[in-house]
């Protein structure tokens, strides 16, 4: 039975008022965690993550060609008789960054400081314009 002290806020006003806006704002508040700022200049892109109360090793990061993708470590679950740990459990947050260009991963960094991670992702050097020829 749910009481008033742990049910969620937003189920609490859907229950009050019975709309279905209030489903649609829950479900946009909860794909927003963690707050995300990213900052472009022409030589990399630096991501700052507002994580409190998180360390490095609850985070995990994974850089893709043109994305960089920032998610809770799943924690196992231990299994209710045994206490045996078993599969992770899905993430509670994930964040997708689509990025504009390509990063170099080699020197890609980040650092965790006072609840913010700070990921900087230098752009690839790529090669200038070049001319190629066709065949036939």
């Amino acid at each position: 039975m749910n009481t008033l002290m742990n049910m969620d806020p937003w189920s609490i006003f859907d229950d009050m008022l019975g709309g279905s806006a209030f489903r649609r704002m829950r479900a946009r508040a909860a794909g927003r965690f963690p707050p995300v700022n990213v900052f472009l200049d022409d030589n990399a892109v630096l991501i700052d993550l507002e994580l409190p109360g998180k360390t490095a090793k609850d985070v995990e990061l994974t850089l893709e060609p043109q994305a960089v993708v920032i998610a809770d470590k799943p924690a196992p679950v231990a299994d209710g008789e045994s206490g045996a740990a078993t599969e992770p459990v899905r993430p509670a947050w994930s964040r997708r960054i689509e990025l504009p260009f390509r990063v170099n991963a080699e020197k890609a960094n980040a650092k965790f400081t006072d609840g913010i991670l700070r990921v900087e992702l230098p752009k690839t050097e790529t090669e200038g314009v070049r001319k190629i020829a066709i065949a036939g």
